[in-house]
């Protein structure tokens, strides 16, 4: 299952998932409302979207033994002149672990990197999985 509420992202993605034979379950949900119901998953992965409140939502979509691949932006991102701007979509320094709890980290970083639009940025990563 694929969401977004952007729906040329989502057909640009239907596009890239047909092209390589991928059946997907594709659903135009804006998470900042009601969620759809979304069942559990083995994997769930969420990238450029923090929204603390509703990380328990998140959590609760992996089964036992499921893992987690989360990425977004840390605070000092604004510094960089691009990207979210608002402290509610912003990672501070070491925070994603306790975001993440209780699930078990395995790995984390927290980075400068090249970005898509030639430019950098500042992002926190984790890989994280549910206990079984």
């Amino acid at each position: 299952m694929a969401v977004d509420k952007d729906p040329a992202k989502l057909g640009q993605a239907r596009e890239d998932a047909s092209r390589r034979r991928l059946t997907i379950r594709w659903v135009e949900a804006d998470l900042e409302t009601a969620w759809p119901d979304v069942g559990q998953f083995d994997v769930v992965l969420l990238f450029n979207y923090l929204d603390r409140p509703r990380m328990t939502r998140v959590l609760d979509a992996l089964r036992p033994g499921g893992y987690l691949v989360f990425e977004t932006f840390l605070e000092v991102q604004r510094q960089l002149g691009w990207g979210p701007q608002k402290e509610a979509h912003l990672l501070k320094f070491g925070e994603a672990p306790s975001l993440v709890a209780p699930l078990v980290v395995v790995h984390g970083r927290e980075a400068f990197e090249p970005a898509d639009n030639a430019q950098w940025a500042a992002v926190s990563s984790v890989l994280a999985r549910r206990r079984k």
